[in-house]
């Protein structure tokens, strides 16, 4: 998209455009902000847990100096919870961390004008440019198809299915490969 404007972001840099990222969410997730666990409270809390992980980053998209997207997360640690929900069986290892192995995309989210532009995928590729986890993994909603197809025509691959929360709604874990070790 002509005119997207990248910034990164670490967690020491985070306290600057919270309030952005938290405007955004409240846009994209308007018509489901009375859900508890859509909540604006909800996702500031699991943005603050995400920042105090080892090798958290951001990106922000921006068109004419407005916030019009973003995407972080972070390193998955060996003592990580990420797959605790896991209930699909999986491959001895397969979920094992070690602190470099993963790198776990938390949120990936643009505004509802700039859909279809291309928007989103400059934000993912720039937060994983120089990343050195070999994979990555995502949530998507089980019901939110389209946006596994679009995650899929990117190289990733479903993995199994996740109940991350006793109140979130049942997600679809997705890997990207990004090198072999």
């Amino acid at each position: 998209m002509d005119g997207l404007q990248l910034e990164r972001r670490d967690a020491a840099g985070l306290g600057d455009i919270r309030q952005q990222l938290l405007d955004v969410y409240a846009e994209v997730y308007r018509g489901r902000l009375s859900e508890d666990f859509h909540s604006v409270e909800r996702f500031d809390e699991r943005l603050g847990w995400n920042a105090e992980v080892p090798g958290f980053a951001a990106v922000v998209g921006y068109v004419d100096e407005t916030p019009i997207g973003y995407a972080y997360g972070c390193t998955l640690q060996e003592t990580t919870r990420w797959w605790s929900g896991l209930r699909t069986p999986v491959q001895d290892g397969a979920t094992a961390e070690t602190g470099a192995r993963t790198f776990a995309l938390s949120e990936l989210m643009v505004v509802e004008r700039v859909r279809g532009m291309g928007c989103a995928r400059q934000v993912h590729d720039a937060l994983l440019l120089d990343r050195p986890e070999e994979r990555v993994t995502l949530l998507v909603e089980r019901d939110h198809l389209k946006v596994r197809s679009l995650y899929e025509s990117w190289g990733y691959e479903w993995f199994g299915e996740v109940l991350p929360f006793p109140d979130a709604p049942l997600y679809d874990a997705l890997i990207l490969r990004r090198r072999t070790v």
